[in-house]
């Protein structure tokens, strides 16, 4: 019989979802430094990267690979950026038009973990395709192009910029006067950088908009639930997050979220 080893950590601990990223012909799974620097000092967590397993696409058979005490330990979740982008199948379109942008494993980890750290009350933190994952697993759609669309206005960054150039302020967001962004922040306006191709189309179950760029495109949402932290934002904010007024205070909320999962687990175990 297999002994279950419980691990007392001295810091909440926050679980990252890996991407499975291609080099030469083999893969890796691996998290965007900014990250995991992002998670480890601006939300004073303990990050753990949680591999991409494949074809996992229900909570059932994500408990395959993943012991139910592991989750029980986290207290929060992060699903950060990607080059990649979910594939238009789980939102109910059967064509791809970035099929050479895909990573089925992410998806097959993602999408039933948000159902799980909605479902558990996991304070759960999620940028760009993070959010997009977000409204996708709640039941929402996709646009795949949004450049395709003459609405919208340009939301990709140049690709011959330089990284400093890509992550810069690109237009304001007008955040929803009563939402999470606008209470942590104090205001209702702010400028953001943009590096993304697609975005919601419809919102997911249980979601509500938490911010819009000047085109009408959903910036970003939160939960309906407003007892647990539940917030996807389609910026960077981990971006020199200690720069930007915003970044820094939306990391600051999600590390006071998941260090008072913390306090309470660490409270019933006594």
């Amino acid at each position: 019989m297999r002994r279950k080893v419980k691990v007392n950590f001295k810091k909440p601990v926050i679980g990252i979802v890996c991407d499975v990223i291609k080099y030469g012909l083999n893969g890796f799974h691996g998290v965007g430094e900014k990250y995991i620097n992002a998670i480890a000092h601006g939300a004073n967590a303990i990050p753990i990267l949680i591999p991409a397993q494949p074809e996992a696409q229900d909570l059932e058979s994500l408990s395959v690979f993943f012991d139910a005490d592991f989750f029980e330990q986290l207290d929060g979740v992060f699903f950060p950026g990607s080059p990649s982008n979910v594939e238009p199948h789980h939102y109910g379109t059967e064509t791809s038009k970035t099929p050479e942008s895909h990573d089925k494993q992410r998806d097959g980890s993602s999408l039933p973990l948000i159902k799980l750290a909605i479902e558990k009350g996991i304070p759960l933190l999620a940028v760009c395709r993070g959010m997009q994952e977000l409204n996708v697993a709640m039941g929402g759609e996709l646009h795949q192009c949004l450049f395709h669309h003459e609405e919208f206005i340009e939301h990709r960054e140049n690709k011959n910029g330089t990284r400093d150039e890509q992550y810069a302020p690109a237009h304001d967001v007008t955040l929803s006067p009563d939402g999470v962004l606008a209470n942590i922040l104090g205001a209702t306006t702010h400028k953001v950088n943009s590096l993304h191709g697609q975005g919601i189309k419809t919102l997911g179950n249980g979601l509500k908009v938490e911010a819009t760029a000047p085109d009408g495109l959903v910036e970003a949402i939160s939960g309906n639930d407003n007892s647990n932290f539940v917030v996807g934002v389609q910026w960077h904010p981990e971006w020199q997050y200690q720069q930007d007024k915003l970044s820094s205070s939306l990391f600051s909320a999600f590390g006071e979220a998941i260090n008072q999962r913390f306090k309470e687990k660490n409270n019933k175990s006594m």
